[in-house]
């Protein structure tokens, strides 16, 4: 008993680090796309204190919050978090199966990259510190991290034990993306962002499927082991999903979009 226990605690830590790790690891790449292009064309210092001051911020924010849902009923919790991880993972899931029906354009981080770096090369010009370098920076890291950041409370709020996985998912994915960013100074067009999109949605449905029953006082058959079912059962809905979506929209068959 104590074994299954210890198996069931390694299968959610796992799968905690993993949706934050993958739902992070999209934000970080799309606030790096902009902060590269800021630092490239108005310097990298006012850029990166931008960045840098949003990162604090949302690390406060975190850490106030924490404390304060130890004081909630555990079930109102997996009730709120369940549906917003739900949220999340269905919008996110909703635009996966929507770009690989081919019905919106797949994102493309180099002309996204483009894009923002003629755009702060036509500002005015910079010179020491660089007050719109820095809003910007700020102000992109804030969006994206806020989405991080209430991905995690969700994560971590949904169950015993997974604030851990899911906090060290988030950090890992910061690390990594800001490392290569460092070195490449380049946004990273090569990682497949729809198919982490697409996997992050269907793992955060999954998670948000089974805290909303759980908030509900639903009983899931096999309790914490009808999760990796979830997680089969919406991957399957959303495979099933893509062509569908392309037949609907006369993709194949001589339609137009």
């Amino acid at each position: 008993m104590e074994g299954a226990n210890l198996t069931f605690i390694s299968a959610g830590w796992a799968t905690a680090f993993s949706a934050s790790f993958l739902a992070s690891l999209v934000e970080c790449v799309e606030a790096l796309t902009v902060v590269l292009a800021v630092g490239s064309v108005r310097g990298w210092g006012s850029a990166l204190a931008g960045a840098g001051t949003a990162l604090g911020v949302l690390a406060a924010i975190v850490l106030a919050l924490g404390p304060a849902l130890a004081r909630i009923p555990l079930q109102l919790i997996q009730l709120g978090a369940g549906t917003l991880l739900l949220l999340f993972g269905m919008r996110w899931l909703r635009k996966a199966i929507l770009r690989s029906a081919g019905l919106i354009p797949l994102h493309d981080e180099d002309a996204a990259f483009a894009k923002n770096r003629e755009a702060m090369r036509q500002a005015d010009g910079a010179g020491g510190f660089d007050r719109l370098a820095f809003v910007a920076s700020f102000n992109i890291t804030m969006l994206e991290g806020t989405e991080v950041v209430f991905i995690v409370i969700a994560i971590g709020a949904g169950g015993v034990g997974l604030w851990m996985p899911a906090s060290v998912g988030a950090v890992t994915a910061l690390l990594l993306v800001a490392g290569l960013g460092a070195v490449v100074h380049r946004p990273l067009a090569r990682v497949p962002e729809n198919t982490l999109k697409f996997a992050v949605g269907v793992l955060l449905s999954a998670f948000g499927s089974f805290w909303v029953g759980e908030g509900m006082g639903l009983g899931w058959p096999g309790g914490d082991w009808a999760i990796p079912g979830l997680i089969v059962a919406w991957l399957a809905v959303a495979l099933v999903a893509v062509p569908l979506a392309r037949a609907q929209s006369g993709i194949g068959r001589g339609g137009s979009v």
